[in-house]
Protein backbone atom coordinates (compact mmCIF):
# COMPACT_ATOMS: atom_id res chain seq x y z
CA UNK A 1 0.00 0.00 0.00
CA UNK A 2 1.45 3.18 -1.13
CA UNK A 3 1.08 6.47 0.60
CA UNK A 4 1.46 10.04 -0.67
CA UNK A 5 3.45 12.27 1.39
CA UNK A 6 3.01 15.99 0.83
CA UNK A 7 5.57 18.47 1.73
CA UNK A 8 5.15 20.20 4.94
CA UNK A 9 4.65 23.57 3.28
CA UNK A 10 1.75 22.31 1.17
CA UNK A 11 0.15 20.69 4.16
CA UNK A 12 0.28 23.97 5.94
CA UNK A 13 -1.16 26.03 3.04
CA UNK A 14 -4.14 23.87 2.02
CA UNK A 15 -6.49 24.65 4.93
CA UNK A 16 -6.08 28.37 4.09
CA UNK A 17 -6.94 28.24 0.31
CA UNK A 18 -10.08 26.06 0.37
CA UNK A 19 -12.34 28.30 2.49
CA UNK A 20 -11.66 31.32 0.32
CA UNK A 21 -12.61 29.44 -2.86
CA UNK A 22 -15.85 28.22 -1.41
CA UNK A 23 -16.78 31.59 -0.10
CA UNK A 24 -16.47 33.04 -3.59
CA UNK A 25 -18.66 30.38 -5.13
CA UNK A 26 -21.30 30.75 -2.42
CA UNK A 27 -21.42 34.50 -2.92
CA UNK A 28 -21.96 34.13 -6.66
CA UNK A 29 -24.68 31.53 -6.12
CA UNK A 30 -26.47 33.69 -3.61
CA UNK A 31 -26.42 36.65 -5.98
CA UNK A 32 -27.86 34.52 -8.81
CA UNK A 33 -30.64 33.19 -6.63
CA UNK A 34 -31.51 36.66 -5.42
CA UNK A 35 -31.65 37.94 -8.96
CA UNK A 36 -33.99 35.15 -10.05
CA UNK A 37 -36.20 35.67 -7.04
CA UNK A 38 -36.48 39.40 -7.82
CA UNK A 39 -37.39 38.74 -11.43
CA UNK A 40 -40.01 36.23 -10.38
CA UNK A 41 -41.58 38.61 -7.92
CA UNK A 42 -41.67 41.31 -10.56
CA UNK A 43 -43.38 39.00 -13.05
CA UNK A 44 -45.89 37.91 -10.47
CA UNK A 45 -46.72 41.45 -9.55
CA UNK A 46 -47.54 42.40 -13.16
CA UNK A 47 -49.06 39.16 -14.30
CA UNK A 48 -52.88 39.10 -14.62
CA UNK A 49 -54.56 35.78 -14.98
CA UNK A 50 -57.95 35.96 -16.74
CA UNK A 51 -60.17 34.05 -18.97
CA UNK A 52 -59.32 33.84 -22.58
CA UNK A 53 -61.38 36.20 -24.70
CA UNK A 54 -64.50 34.83 -26.27
CA UNK A 55 -64.44 34.47 -30.00
CA UNK A 56 -66.07 37.35 -31.86
CA UNK A 57 -69.06 36.53 -34.03
CA UNK A 58 -69.79 38.70 -37.04
CA UNK A 59 -73.42 39.81 -37.22
CA UNK A 60 -75.31 41.86 -39.79
CA UNK A 61 -77.91 44.34 -38.57
CA UNK A 62 -80.62 45.68 -40.89
CA UNK A 63 -82.51 48.91 -40.21
CA UNK A 64 -85.48 50.19 -42.17
CA UNK A 65 -85.41 53.89 -42.91
CA UNK A 66 -88.42 55.91 -44.02
CA UNK A 67 -87.65 58.88 -46.31
CA UNK A 68 -89.76 62.01 -46.26
CA UNK A 69 -91.55 63.02 -49.47
CA UNK A 70 -89.67 65.55 -51.65
CA UNK A 71 -90.39 69.21 -50.94
CA UNK A 72 -92.31 71.15 -53.60
CA UNK A 73 -90.25 73.54 -55.74
CA UNK A 74 -90.20 77.16 -54.58
CA UNK A 75 -92.50 79.55 -56.38
CA UNK A 76 -90.87 81.71 -59.08
CA UNK A 77 -89.63 85.04 -57.88
CA UNK A 78 -91.21 87.93 -59.70
CA UNK A 79 -88.71 90.28 -61.28
CA UNK A 80 -88.84 93.85 -60.16
CA UNK A 81 -89.94 96.22 -62.81
CA UNK A 82 -87.28 98.71 -63.92
CA UNK A 83 -87.77 102.15 -62.52
CA UNK A 84 -89.28 104.66 -64.78
CA UNK A 85 -86.80 107.06 -66.34
CA UNK A 86 -86.39 110.17 -64.32
CA UNK A 87 -87.55 113.32 -65.87
CA UNK A 88 -84.57 115.52 -66.98
CA UNK A 89 -83.94 118.34 -64.64
CA UNK A 90 -83.91 121.65 -66.36
CA UNK A 91 -80.64 123.46 -65.47
CA UNK A 92 -80.75 126.92 -64.06
CA UNK A 93 -79.98 129.43 -66.85
CA UNK A 94 -77.87 131.57 -64.57
CA UNK A 95 -75.80 128.58 -63.44
CA UNK A 96 -75.49 127.35 -67.03
CA UNK A 97 -74.41 130.82 -68.21
CA UNK A 98 -71.86 131.05 -65.38
CA UNK A 99 -70.55 127.61 -66.25
CA UNK A 100 -70.21 128.59 -69.91
CA UNK A 101 -68.45 131.81 -68.97
CA UNK A 102 -66.03 129.93 -66.74
CA UNK A 103 -65.34 127.42 -69.53
CA UNK A 104 -64.75 130.24 -72.01
CA UNK A 105 -62.48 132.01 -69.55
CA UNK A 106 -60.54 128.78 -68.96
CA UNK A 107 -60.17 128.29 -72.73
CA UNK A 108 -59.07 131.90 -73.10
CA UNK A 109 -56.47 131.47 -70.36
CA UNK A 110 -55.21 128.25 -71.89
CA UNK A 111 -54.97 129.92 -75.30
CA UNK A 112 -53.17 132.91 -73.77
CA UNK A 113 -50.70 130.63 -71.98
CA UNK A 114 -50.12 128.75 -75.24
CA UNK A 115 -49.50 132.03 -77.06
CA UNK A 116 -47.12 133.22 -74.33
CA UNK A 117 -45.21 129.95 -74.47
CA UNK A 118 -45.03 130.17 -78.26
CA UNK A 119 -43.79 133.77 -78.05
CA UNK A 120 -41.26 132.75 -75.42
CA UNK A 121 -39.98 129.97 -77.70
CA UNK A 122 -39.79 132.41 -80.62
CA UNK A 123 -37.90 134.97 -78.52
CA UNK A 124 -35.51 132.29 -77.32
CA UNK A 125 -34.94 131.06 -80.88
CA UNK A 126 -34.43 134.66 -82.05
CA UNK A 127 -31.97 135.29 -79.22
CA UNK A 128 -30.02 132.15 -80.09
CA UNK A 129 -30.00 133.17 -83.77
CA UNK A 130 -28.78 136.67 -82.89
CA UNK A 131 -26.10 135.21 -80.64
CA UNK A 132 -25.01 132.87 -83.43
CA UNK A 133 -24.90 135.76 -85.94
CA UNK A 134 -22.97 137.91 -83.46
CA UNK A 135 -20.42 135.18 -82.94
CA UNK A 136 -20.09 134.65 -86.67
CA UNK A 137 -19.70 138.41 -87.20
CA UNK A 138 -17.04 138.63 -84.49
CA UNK A 139 -15.25 135.64 -85.96
CA UNK A 140 -15.36 137.20 -89.45
CA UNK A 141 -14.18 140.56 -88.10
CA UNK A 142 -11.40 138.92 -86.17
CA UNK A 143 -10.40 136.92 -89.23
CA UNK A 144 -10.54 140.06 -91.37
CA UNK A 145 -8.46 142.01 -88.85
CA UNK A 146 -5.95 139.19 -88.73
CA UNK A 147 -5.86 139.08 -92.53
CA UNK A 148 -5.42 142.87 -92.70
CA UNK A 149 -2.68 142.75 -90.07
CA UNK A 150 -0.94 140.03 -92.05
CA UNK A 151 -1.38 142.06 -95.24
CA UNK A 152 0.04 145.19 -93.55
CA UNK A 153 2.90 143.22 -92.13
CA UNK A 154 3.59 141.69 -95.52
CA UNK A 155 3.36 145.14 -97.17
CA UNK A 156 5.73 146.57 -94.57
CA UNK A 157 8.12 143.70 -95.16
CA UNK A 158 7.87 144.27 -98.90
CA UNK A 159 8.37 148.01 -98.46
CA UNK A 160 11.34 147.41 -96.18
CA UNK A 161 12.76 144.94 -98.66
CA UNK A 162 12.13 147.37 -101.52
CA UNK A 163 13.74 150.23 -99.55
CA UNK A 164 16.69 148.03 -98.71
CA UNK A 165 16.93 147.02 -102.36
CA UNK A 166 16.75 150.66 -103.47
CA UNK A 167 19.37 151.63 -100.92
CA UNK A 168 21.54 148.79 -102.07
CA UNK A 169 21.04 149.74 -105.68
CA UNK A 170 21.69 153.41 -104.90
CA UNK A 171 24.79 152.46 -102.98
CA UNK A 172 25.87 150.22 -105.80
CA UNK A 173 25.11 152.97 -108.32
CA UNK A 174 26.92 155.49 -106.16
CA UNK A 175 29.82 153.14 -105.91
CA UNK A 176 29.69 152.46 -109.63
CA UNK A 177 29.03 156.08 -110.76
CA UNK A 178 30.01 159.01 -108.56
CA UNK A 179 30.24 162.67 -109.34
CA UNK A 180 33.35 164.58 -108.43
CA UNK A 181 32.97 166.78 -105.37
CA UNK A 182 35.26 169.49 -104.01
CA UNK A 183 37.14 168.35 -100.95
CA UNK A 184 39.31 171.42 -100.27
CA UNK A 185 39.07 174.95 -101.69
CA UNK A 186 41.24 177.84 -100.57
CA UNK A 187 40.25 181.46 -101.19
CA UNK A 188 42.72 183.47 -103.27
CA UNK A 189 44.77 186.28 -101.76
CA UNK A 190 43.45 189.77 -102.53
CA UNK A 191 46.06 191.57 -104.67
CA UNK A 192 47.66 194.46 -102.81
CA UNK A 193 47.69 196.68 -105.87
CA UNK A 194 43.95 196.10 -106.33
CA UNK A 195 43.44 196.99 -102.71
CA UNK A 196 45.45 200.14 -103.11
CA UNK A 197 43.42 201.12 -106.13
CA UNK A 198 40.15 199.97 -104.56
CA UNK A 199 39.39 197.57 -107.41
CA UNK A 200 36.69 194.87 -107.12
CA UNK A 201 35.63 192.26 -109.61
CA UNK A 202 35.37 188.57 -110.62
CA UNK A 203 37.61 186.10 -112.36
CA UNK A 204 36.52 182.77 -113.85
CA UNK A 205 39.12 180.01 -114.19
CA UNK A 206 38.63 176.90 -116.38
CA UNK A 207 40.62 173.72 -115.64
CA UNK A 208 40.67 169.88 -115.80
CA UNK A 209 40.21 167.54 -112.83
CA UNK A 210 42.24 164.38 -113.35
CA UNK A 211 41.61 160.82 -112.07
CA UNK A 212 43.28 161.64 -108.76
CA UNK A 213 41.08 164.71 -108.18
CA UNK A 214 43.80 167.26 -108.82
CA UNK A 215 43.49 170.40 -110.97
CA UNK A 216 45.38 170.47 -114.26
CA UNK A 217 45.91 173.24 -116.86
CA UNK A 218 44.03 176.09 -115.21
CA UNK A 219 43.25 179.02 -117.51
CA UNK A 220 41.61 182.35 -116.81
CA UNK A 221 38.69 183.55 -118.90
CA UNK A 222 39.33 186.64 -121.08
CA UNK A 223 37.05 188.86 -119.02
CA UNK A 224 39.28 188.56 -115.92
CA UNK A 225 41.01 191.76 -114.68
CA UNK A 226 44.76 191.34 -115.05
CA UNK A 227 45.32 192.00 -111.34
CA UNK A 228 43.02 189.05 -110.43
CA UNK A 229 44.40 186.45 -112.89
CA UNK A 230 47.46 185.24 -111.01
CA UNK A 231 45.87 184.87 -107.55
CA UNK A 232 42.89 183.10 -109.15
CA UNK A 233 45.14 180.57 -110.96
CA UNK A 234 47.21 179.93 -107.84
CA UNK A 235 44.03 179.29 -105.79
CA UNK A 236 42.62 176.95 -108.44
CA UNK A 237 45.81 174.87 -108.46
CA UNK A 238 45.37 174.21 -104.72
CA UNK A 239 41.85 172.78 -105.14
CA UNK A 240 41.25 169.07 -104.40
CA UNK A 241 38.27 167.05 -105.68
CA UNK A 242 36.75 163.65 -105.12
CA UNK A 243 37.32 161.92 -108.46
CA UNK A 244 34.39 161.13 -110.70
CA UNK A 245 33.65 157.36 -110.92
CA UNK A 246 31.82 155.82 -113.86
CA UNK A 247 31.11 152.07 -113.83
CA UNK A 248 33.52 151.69 -110.96
CA UNK A 249 36.38 153.47 -112.70
CA UNK A 250 37.74 156.97 -111.94
CA UNK A 251 37.72 159.31 -114.93
CA UNK A 252 38.95 162.86 -115.57
CA UNK A 253 36.56 165.80 -115.85
CA UNK A 254 37.16 168.42 -118.50
CA UNK A 255 36.30 172.17 -118.58
CA UNK A 256 35.55 172.66 -114.92
CA UNK A 257 34.88 176.32 -114.17
CA UNK A 258 35.17 178.21 -110.90
CA UNK A 259 34.50 181.94 -110.42
CA UNK A 260 36.42 183.94 -107.81
CA UNK A 261 34.81 187.15 -106.48
CA UNK A 262 36.97 189.97 -105.15
CA UNK A 263 35.35 192.56 -102.90
CA UNK A 264 36.70 194.97 -100.38
CA UNK A 265 34.94 194.93 -97.01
Amino acid sequence: MSSLTLPAEYAMRRPLVAPVHWRRRCGALAATVALHLGLGALLLAHWQVGEPPAPQISTVQLQLLTLAPPAPPPPPVALAEPPAPAQPVQPDPAIERQRLEQAALARKRAEQQRLEQEQQRQREAQRREQERQRRETEAREQLEQQRQAEAREQAERQQAAAAAERARQAEAAAAASREFLPIAKQAPAYPQRALDKGLEGQCTVRYRVNEQGRVENPEAEPDCHPLFVRPSLNAAKSFRYQPRVIDGRAVAVESVRNTFTYRIE
